[in-house]
């Protein structure tokens, strides 16, 4: 069984920059699409981002589009989200997850593990 590890949250200012990193154990990802999720107080955990097991293919919530940046790393078994341009909107826990799927995928419910989260706060 894969364990996730989500790091690099903390606070920022509004326009700045944070790159999460998910670090991955227990299993080689290299075969797997990886998403990331956020989820806001008293809000529904959402998609943000999504690639294929190569990198290759990305998908992205419209809200991030161009500011937000996934991208995998198959040799240190690890994925990452680079965060531009961040706003107070932005804030939230943001959890990487890993497909049950081959193919990329958006949907919640096709991520079958999980990390603990980490917290991103974006000051206006």
């Amino acid at each position: 069984q894969v364990q996730l590890v989500e790091s690099g949250g903390g606070l920022v200012q509004a326009g700045g920059s944070l790159r999460l990193s998910c670090a991955a154990s227990g299993r080689t990802l290299s075969s797997d699409a990886m998403g990331w999720f956020r989820q806001a107080p008293g809000k529904e955990r959402e998609f943000v981002a999504a690639v294929n097991w190569s990198g290759g293919r990305t998908f992205y919530q419209e809200s991030v589009k161009g500011r937000f940046t996934i991208s995998r790393d198959n040799a240190k078994n690890t994925v990452y989200l680079q965060m531009n341009s961040l706003k107070p909107e932005d804030t939230a826990v943001y959890y990487c997850a890993r497909s049950r799927l081959t193919v990329v995928t958006t949907t919640l419910a096709d991520f079958g593990s999980w990390g603990q989260g980490t917290q991103v706060t974006v000051s206006s």
